[in-house]
């Protein structure tokens, strides 16, 4: 089983409209957490289920999530302050595998995060010894988070929004395609909804590029005894049932069963 900790509240802070980031301080979990793996967080004594949430990054001791704002749990997390305690279980799942390239053990990498699925792009993005190109996409200008600390993390940005108020005009499979077909990449993370993951996974397998999806799904328990996030995937020929707590999120996007 892993650790549950009780970290200090450092910092709580709105991005935009509903979209909040947190920061606590644990020795155990900055030690301990990867890029792609999340955090089960308790959002106060009345309420059993703990809320799924990815991590954002990681600066010595201190690690940061962001999440949006969409029920009583999240409300109550949104306002908590610093000094406050969290009981947090983590870090679980298995994260992302970073590609080996060519021209040595780094290789060149796409991040492709989808509103709040950019969060834990950020992380990898951050972590990484690879050449990274970040393509982010957002409803509009308004919900756009986290775009100056991809600047900062990676090689080149391509910003994507639905309705043209930033960057690109249209979806993340845009600038991606495009890339693709430039050539010279090893590998893409992805996270976000599942029809962007899913294109993604789909333009990705037309360029022979290997490619990686964190998959959302709600959970219970989340270290894979409660089955509530079960989903579709293939092995030996074979379709089978996983779970994304436990056996992801994060999934090599050729084992998914897209359509089911």
């Amino acid at each position: 089983m892993p650790d549950v900790y009780m970290c200090e509240i450092i910092k709580n802070e709105k991005l935009s409209g509903t979209v909040f980031s947190v920061t606590v301080s644990s020795g155990g979990l900055a030690s301990s957490a990867r890029p792609g793996q999340f955090l089960h967080i308790k959002c106060g004594e009345a309420r059993l289920l703990r809320r799924p949430i990815g991590i954002c990054g990681i600066s010595g001791d201190a690690v940061r999530f962001v999440f949006e704002v969409k029920g009583e749990g999240t409300r109550w997390l949104s306002c908590r302050k610093p000094g406050d305690m969290l009981d947090i279980l983590g870090p679980l799942g298995n994260g992302f595998v970073f590609p080996e390239g060519p021209e040595g053990p780094e290789g060149n990498m796409i991040v492709v995060g989808g509103g709040l699925g950019a969060p834990p792009l950020l992380f990898a993005a951050e972590s990484a010894k690879n050449s990274v190109t970040a393509v982010l996409g957002f409803r509009d200008e308004g919900s756009i988070i986290l775009l100056r600390e991809f600047e900062q993390a990676c090689g080149a940005v391509y910003l994507t929004t639905d309705d043209g108020s930033a960057g690109i005009c249209g979806t993340v499979a845009v600038p991606l395609e495009a890339l693709l077909q430039q050539g010279g990449y090893d590998a893409v993370l992805a996270c976000g909804r599942h029809a962007m993951q899913q294109a993604v996974a789909k333009l990705c397998g037309r360029y022979g590029v290997a490619c990686q999806v964190s998959l959302e799904e709600r959970m219970g328990c989340g270290v894979g005894a409660c089955l509530v996030c079960a989903c579709a995937t293939r092995a030996g020929g074979k379709e089978q049932m996983s779970r994304v707590c436990k056996d992801g999120p994060v999934f090599d996007a050729a084992d998914v069963v897209w359509e089911v």
